[in-house]
């Protein structure tokens, strides 16, 4: 048993890292604007005594602008 090659390990591809970073990028930024919708309902619903409208209204409005996004993102690229 001799030594190893350091040849028998491949790096990680660059472009691979690119990648992965670019999809997480885009599902912590579409988990976000749903989310700080969901949070800003909720809070809204608690001010006002409107359960459980604005937390629709402003939930619908976080998933639009997660789509808003999303399609930004994808014509950038």
């Amino acid at each position: 048993m001799g030594k190893r090659d350091n040849r028998d390990k491949h790096p990680i591809n660059s472009e691979f890292v690119r990648a992965l970073a670019h999809f997480s990028h885009i599902g912590l930024t579409m988990a976000a604007a749903v989310l700080v919708g969901v949070l800003l309902g909720k809070y809204l619903d608690g001010v006002f005594r409107t359960s459980p409208w604005l937390l629709l209204i402003t939930s619908l409005l976080g998933v639009g602008a997660a789509l808003k996004l999303l399609f930004n993102l994808a014509k950038d690229e």
